[in-house]
């Protein structure tokens, strides 16, 4: 059951995210070779509800999470240091945008659709910002003459929606804990009252005492407001609180898609049915994994909890 809004058909053209064999490579760079990232990838988020994510560093989630958040194609690129990831294969629509050579303007209209929890969000705080600046900042890089009256009370709700108490508005990042400044963070991700929310590795670096209380208050803002989210993690446990369905990607391919239960229950690829023997507690089959070639800022470390 879709959380938030009444289910729509994932085939649905009024999908708030939708791929059609879409591939995404980063070009030749210094002395690497062009590399694929995301390979003919299909699938559909429909409106209200919850897609994790799930597959292992180098398997193409933070690249997919750029892209489809257009955080690829903003200023700096979103990627590893000047490499930005491209679309040379198929499409990708977001809100309605085609993001295949995307104009700006489109692209401004499309990031205040979608708020981007990026993994290292709550660790690239603005050190030197307050609370309040920090979740007010996207709102005034947009409009320097947004009313200030209004604009506070926009923060203090966010603020108070990501449960936290309104005298961390005036504390900076270094004052918070890491639960708390991921909980910033988010509430700067979901500022404009996006449609989609794209969150990568949402409990990266929160301490394990807090974890599943940002994983659930994540699926109480999503039920609260009914927006549609991309939640791509390595930790199954995580996906478990918070999805709808899974997609596993292996290599930048897509290998599962389906509710939890599908898709470890009747496992179609050898990374899939080592993943559900994992979860039955059998030694999954040993894979060659030497063909990653991690360009993405993700986790190395692959985690399965049941």
């Amino acid at each position: 059951m879709i959380r938030g809004a009444a289910p729509t058909s994932p085939t649905s053209p009024t999908s708030p995210i939708s791929t059609s064999d879409l591939t995404v490579e980063y070009p030749p760079h210094g002395a690497s070779g062009a590399f694929t990232a995301v390979r003919g990838l299909t699938l559909q988020v429909g409106v209200g509800e919850v897609l994790g994510l799930l597959g292992q560093s180098g398997s193409g989630k933070s690249t997919l999470a750029r892209v489809l958040s257009g955080a690829a194609f903003s200023h700096g690129g979103g990627g590893t240091g000047d490499v930005r990831p491209e679309i040379t294969g198929g499409e990708a629509t977001v809100l309605g945008y085609r993001l295949r050579g995307i104009r700006r303007r489109k692209l401004a209209r499309l990031t205040f659709g979608v708020g981007h929890l990026a993994q290292d969000a709550a660790d690239t705080l603005p050190s030197i910002l307050t609370v309040a600046e920090i979740v007010a900042e996207l709102v005034l890089d947009r409009d320097r003459r947004y009313d200030r009256h209004i604009l506070d009370e926009q923060v203090a709700t966010m603020v108070d929606a990501v449960r936290l108490p309104l005298s961390v508005l005036t504390k900076f990042p270094y004052e918070l804990s890491n639960g708390q400044r991921q909980r910033v963070a988010l509430a700067r991700a979901l500022v404009f009252g996006p449609s989609v929310l794209i969150a990568d590795e949402p409990t990266a670096g929160v301490d394990a005492t807090v974890r599943d209380a940002v994983v659930d208050l994540i699926g109480e803002l999503q039920r609260e407001r009914a927006f549609s989210a991309l939640v791509i993690s390595s930790d199954l446990s995580v996906l478990r609180r918070v999805a709808d369905r899974i997609a596993v990607l292996h290599q930048g391919v897509l290998v599962g898609l389906g509710t939890i239960d599908e898709v470890f229950d009747d496992p179609w690829h050898p990374y899939v049915a080592g993943l559900a023997a994992a979860l039955m507690g059998e030694a999954p089959d040993e894979e060659n994994d030497d063909d990653n070639y991690d360009y993405e800022s993700e986790s190395d470390e692959h985690v399965i909890e049941n």
